[in-house]
């Protein structure tokens, strides 16, 4: 079975989050949701508290397939500064294992030079931050081993796309049809 961890900072963009959570938990991956702050309990953006499935120190990395970065502010800038983070996606990455992000996230993969010679999306007042990407403004970027996606309004797009990723097309377009996302 697959597993996805989906990485929460203080003042991460609920929705970018939470729909891929839900997204890949009706899809049948597992899914845990790892707060970086030292506190299981993670506010968002706007305010709304979320209780993780784990901590950081608790993540289990070895057998985990994807590191999710949702984005948000001043999520985004918390994830960065979380050092045991970027160093799992810099092993995760060059290991050329899965790592997505989205809306200001991409920037994380800009600073850290994943993105050079690949198509990839963010938030747009991020896209400078995008270093040696091919900036597109489709919905979801895939290139190889690494998803970009551009904000909130492609949350949903961007979850299915990790669960093709997992499930295969047929359930992703399955998927899409049962929540009735047009």
């Amino acid at each position: 079975m697959s597993k996805v961890l989906v990485f929460l900072a203080e003042g991460f963009e609920e929705i970018e989050a939470l729909t891929v959570v839900d997204l890949c938990r009706r899809a049948g991956i597992q899914t845990d949701t790892v707060a970086v702050s030292g506190q299981k309990t993670v506010t968002s953006s706007h305010g709304i508290p979320v209780l993780a499935d784990v901590l950081f120190e608790e993540a289990d990395f070895d057998n985990a397939d994807m590191l999710v970065l949702p984005g948000g502010m001043p999520g985004t800038k918390n994830l960065e500064a979380c050092a045991p983070l970027m160093e799992q996606l810099d092993a995760f990455y060059k290991a050329g294992k899965y790592v997505s992000a989205i809306c200001a996230a991409p920037s994380i993969f800009g600073h850290r030079g994943y993105l050079k010679g690949r198509n990839a999306c963010s938030y747009p007042s991020f896209e400078k931050e995008l270093e040696g990407a091919k900036v597109s403004q489709a919905p979801v970027e895939v290139s190889e081993h690494v998803t970009t996606s551009r904000g909130m309004g492609t949350a949903i797009p961007f979850g299915l796309a990790i669960v093709e990723r997992f499930c295969g097309k047929e359930k992703a377009q399955e998927l899409a049809k049962a929540i009735v996302y047009l």
